[in-house]
Order: structure tokens, then C-alpha cells, then sequence
């Protein structure tokens, strides 16, 4: 696989973007094994843009080790500094899938209320109402009511 190409502000971009992320995949002195490729390429699906750190003194490996990692990785070389590598590779689009059954969740409403004094701005709150409640014309929160069960079938079972 080819690693993708990055025009410099793009890179850049991805460097200021990475700048406050830790490392999520460490590689030790066993050097670039198949568990951290596999590592790594997880990284890289779940985040996108990862840091790689490298406890290598050698310089020239840790360059080599960069340059693997994009190339069989599929990803953008896009720093290296230091002992840490940073890596970007777009993340795959993910297919939503529609529960039928899924009620609606909880939505949020702006209310007006005004004072009782006229020349005087309304107050705005805001009240979160769930699938199980409706908002009156006053703008009070209502619950619904539960299924009414008749006398005749509570005093059966």
C-alpha cells in the first residue's frame, strides 16, 4: 500500500490538530512487531490522527519505523519529533443503522414567560421534555398519564 500525500498546509492542519494528543500506541525494544502494526492500525481506524511513541535511541530506526508504519499502514507521515511519531489516515465512513423500535429521545424547548409587570423583557428557559411528556400552553411539563386499568380487571387479577 502507498502512503496518502498531504500538501504542507494540510500537514499542518494535522500537526496543530495532534498537538494536544498523548500517545496511544507505544513501541518497545522488540522494535516494530506485528502486535503494534495491528495496534496501531486499530488506533488509526477508531481516532484518525495518533501519536506513536518510540523508545529507540536511534535515530535512523525511528525514521525507518515512521516510514514503515505509513507506508504498510495506508496513513500520512505527519511529524516526526523526537520519539514521537504522529500518523493520520482518514476515518472510514460508518453506516448508521435505524432501529424501528427506538423511541424518540429526549428534546430540548425554549419558553417564554412573561412577567406580570408589562415593560418587561420575557424570561427564556429552557426545559428538556422526554418521549414520555408534552409541554402545556402555560409551559409546564406534563407527564402522560399511565394505562388506565378498569375496576372490573383489577379486582379480576
Amino acid at each position: 500500500m502507498s502512503q496518502i500525500q498531504l500538501t504542507p498546509a494540510e500537514r499542518k492542519v494535522h500537526r496543530a490538530e495532534a498537538h494536544h494528543l498523548d500517545p496511544v500506541v507505544m513501541v518497545g525494544g522488540d522494535g516494530l512487531t506485528a502486535a503494534v502494526k495491528k495496534e496501531a492500525d486499530a488506533a488509526l481506524t477508531a481516532h484518525g490522527l495518533i501519536k506513536v511513541r518510540v523508545f529507540s535511541d536511534d535515530r535512523a530506526a525511528r525514521e525507518a519505523m515512521f516510514q514503515t508504519l505509513a507506508d504498510e499502514l495506508n496513513a500520512a507521515p505527519i511529524q516526526h519529533i523526537g520519539k514521537l511519531l504522529v500518523l493520520w489516515r482518514p476515518l472510514p465512513e460508518r453506516e448508521k443503522t435505524v432501529d424501528e423500535d427506538r423511541k424518540p429521545g429526549p428534546r430540548d424547548v425554549k419558553v417564554l414567560k412573561y412577567s406580570t409587570r408589562g415593560g418587561q423583557r420575557p424570561e427564556v428557559k429552557t426545559l428538556r421534555v422526554l418521549g414520555n411528556q408534552r409541554l402545556t400552553s402555560g409551559g409546564q411539563v406534563k407527564r402522560s398519564k399511565p394505562k388506565q386499568i378498569s375496576i372490573k380487571k383489577r379486582s379480576q387479577g
